[in-house]
């Protein structure tokens, strides 16, 4: 996965889990990017409390979408290959690139027009689990496209949406 693919999906995760989250569109029950989880969670990792708010929405998407999915032989936005994992971590420990994401995330408004960016000129309204397209597609700039756009089309409409690769 290149660069400009490992930032795109960090980003599109990044903004996903934080509409997702209780104060946003409420699809899974964390508050890891409100405004008072700051408090909660810097005296405890002061010099990486981004990096475990990333991984508490990251988990708490992840079990609503292998719940709603299952797990096995599809991918979802919250379960990549491991090494898909890896660079997305590795650039969450980055501070100017984790910084520069998670202004994205100031309020719904500022996150849904993010989501927009990335979906380009489509919106996919379905609900429920939607297949994506193929797991070998996974790093294609179309595939990130699409699924932004599904996400966007289930926040806009209301309706809670799990776009998934299959193969």
């Amino acid at each position: 996965m290149g660069d400009s693919q490992v930032r795109d999906y960090l980003r599109l995760r990044l903004i996903v889990g934080y509409l997702g989250e209780r104060e946003n569109f409420n699809w899974w029950p964390s508050e890891f990017f409100s405004g008072s989880s700051r408090q909660f969670l810097e005296p405890a990792f002061p010099k990486t409390y981004p990096l475990a708010q990333y991984h508490g929405v990251l988990e708490a998407a992840r079990r609503l979408h292998d719940d709603r999915i299952g797990k096995g032989q599809v991918l979802h936005l919250f379960r990549l290959p491991e090494e898909f994992e890896h660079n997305l971590h590795n650039l969450m420990l980055q501070k100017l690139p984790a910084e520069d994401l998670l202004r994205e995330l100031k309020d719904k408004a500022t996150a849904l027009q993010s989501l927009a960016e990335l979906a380009g000129s489509s919106v996919t309204k379905v609900e429920g689990p939607v297949s994506a397209g193929k797991r070998i597609d996974a790093n294609e700039r179309r595939t990130i496209q699409k699924i932004a756009a599904i996400y966007l089309g289930g926040f806009k409409a209301g309706v809670r949406t799990y776009p998934y690769l299959t193969g």
